[in-house]
């Protein structure tokens, strides 16, 4: 169980994942950069650390992230949405810290960011997958009904 979440992320999204995790009994770290020590995420969490530099960059800093989660106590971190968490470097970093990575892991990311390979994957896997020509037969048929819905509407 995750005791201590640290969120490598901010805004909204920060928000949101710090308020979920004190629903969860968890508490929770938030981070931040110089330019952002007044953002609104800070007053929504248990502790506060301010990352090295200054923007979007600041909080791109795997090793800044991965050393506050470990000086914090912090046993799971959690992305958010876009900045890394799709960054399998990332996640993989946070395995090698022992720390949780909150979604999927370096292998599954590693694999999703080749598209030909995240497209050739579910084959392998034996899901159940539509041939490309269905695809494609779908595709057209739903464009022919929006097109009569737009042009007789």
């Amino acid at each position: 169980m995750i005791k201590k979440l640290l969120i490598a992320n901010r805004g909204e999204i920060a928000i949101r994942v710090a308020r979920t995790a004190a629903a969860m009994g968890i508490r929770t770290v938030a981070v931040h950069t110089a330019d952002d020590v007044t953002s609104l995420h800070l007053k929504h969490t248990d502790e506060v650390r301010e990352l090295p530099g200054k923007g979007v960059a600041g909080y791109l800093s795997i090793d800044a992230l991965v050393r506050i989660a470990q000086t914090t106590g912090s046993d799971a971190v959690h992305p958010g949405y876009g900045l890394l968490s799709e960054r399998a470097d990332f996640a993989a970093a946070c395995e090698t810290a022992g720390l949780i990575f909150v979604g999927p892991n370096a292998e599954t990311l590693r694999r999703q960011g080749d598209k030909v390979l995240a497209r050739v994957l579910p084959w392998t896997q034996a899901c159940p997958c539509s041939t490309v020509r269905t695809q494609s037969r779908v595709r057209q048929k739903l464009t022919r009904s929006l097109t009569h819905k737009v042009l007789h509407s």
